[in-house]
């Protein structure tokens, strides 16, 4: 299976992800059918995969030094507070923590 649409263009478009169902069309394939194919070659749905690459990538650009409320606007998260909420749940730790 192809990188899906949405892993591609700089951020924060890049976080811009494409319609479910406009990816199932492009790939020609119920929503459904999409999840599942997807899940069977990467272990996770499409909206896990995105979140753990941006959370991946926050990782990063916190080891870089970058701010983190630069972190969270520049991978398209609603604001700080989404970001550390997701960033917790997947790296078991807050931010700030994490680049300490």
């Amino acid at each position: 299976m192809a990188a899906p649409a949405f892993s591609r263009g700089p951020a924060p478009r890049r976080w811009r992800c494409r319609q479910l169902a406009e990816l199932a069309a492009l790939a020609g394939l119920s929503r459904y059918q999409l999840i599942r194919a997807f899940r069977r070659a990467t272990g996770m749905t499409p909206h896990a995969w995105q979140v753990n690459q941006r959370v991946n990538l926050a990782r990063d650009r916190l080891r870089a030094g970058e701010a983190i409320a630069e972190v969270a606007y520049g991978l398209g998260f609603a604001d700080q507070s989404h970001f550390q909420r997701v960033f917790k749940a997947h790296a078991a730790v807050t931010p700030a923590r994490y680049r300490a």
